[in-house]
């Protein structure tokens, strides 16, 4: 492949991905924040979306595999522990 068409795909992936980690970053805080506020009826739709988002990030190698599995992981743990606060 010539230089100059590498470049420019790399310069458009480049972006591509920066928008998808982005948006993957922003769900994520959208979780943690509900988890913060301690309402599970409002965090689990939000993991929901964010655990997708993540494996769409993945997907599309804007974000590593076990990367996205590691986030996934810590955040269902921290689900978990907030519904047995609330049934306990």
């Amino acid at each position: 492949m010539p230089p100059k068409k590498a470049a420019r795909q790399s310069v458009k992936q480049y972006q591509r991905n920066r928008s998808v980690r982005s948006n993957t970053r922003s769900t994520m805080v959208r979780v943690l924040r509900t988890l913060g506020s301690g309402d599970v009826e409002a965090a689990e739709p939000a993991f929901q979306e964010a655990v997708s988002a993540l494996d769409k990030a993945a997907q599309m190698g804007a974000v590593n595999k076990k990367t996205a599995s590691r986030y996934k992981s810590r955040l269902a743990a921290r689900l978990n522990q907030l519904k047995a606060a609330e049934s306990a």
